[in-house]
């Protein structure tokens, strides 16, 4: 497996599925057994990376490889594999419509069941400075059990076991944003119940990954 370019791929993908322009978020992955972070640099737009761009650090942010400085928000990075070891892959995006619901301090509500690839609700972080200890905090504690959470007047992060499942994520809780915008615009959308939620998300433990390749 090369971490590296995953994060290259699928920074390429973010950026022609629309859910990020220019130098808005950022990738990263986690070898656990070396311990190592793989992470965007600051600054350089997703669809120009190349292998030597990458930045690597350890869960301290202490940087071990590397000609750029790592994103800003590395600390939200690390402090998500500190507290889920079911992630070893994360994006984060400047998606419209999660930022929308983020702006209006709204959790999404599962209007559509595909909310579910990232949890039964997803639930709105407190703001905090964008690359600050407080916003990565904010982010872990309203993360919960969940696979995905907004961040409040900023955006969405999600984690997963790779990054082909990452950005899925990413995806389709941007996609179930939209519904849940719009449906509000035109009235009050009917949110699925606690325990179809429940069924959903068996559902999803297999049926809503990913193959990686």
């Amino acid at each position: 497996m090369s971490y590296k370019l995953d994060i290259i791929e699928y920074g390429k993908k973010i950026v022609e599925m629309g859910l990020t322009s220019g130098t808005g978020g950022n990738l990263s992955c986690y070898d656990r057994e070396k311990g190592l972070v793989y992470i965007t640099p600051s600054g350089l737009a997703f669809d120009s990376l190349e292998e030597e761009d990458l930045v690597t650090i350890d869960l301290d942010g202490n940087v071990l490889e590397g000609k750029y400085p790592p994103s800003s928000e590395w600390i939200m990075h690390t402090e998500m594999y500190r507290h889920r070891d079911d992630m070893n892959a994360i994006v984060h995006a400047h998606t419209v419509y999660s930022t929308v619901l983020s702006a209006l301090r709204m959790p999404l509500e599962p209007a559509h069941y595909m909310v579910a690839v990232g949890g039964k609700r997803i639930e709105v972080a407190d703001y905090a400075t964008f690359g600050t200890k407080e916003l990565a905090l904010n982010a872990v504690d309203k993360l919960g059990e969940n696979k995905a959470v907004l961040l409040a007047n900023h955006g969405v992060i999600a984690g997963d076991v790779n990054m082909k499942n990452a950005l899925n994520i990413i995806d389709q809780v941007e996609y179930s944003a939209k519904i849940y915008c719009l449906a509000k615009m035109m009235g009050e959308p009917v949110i699925l119940d606690d325990q179809e939620m429940d069924v959903m998300l068996d559902k999803f433990s297999s049926y809503g990954k990913v193959k990686d390749k």
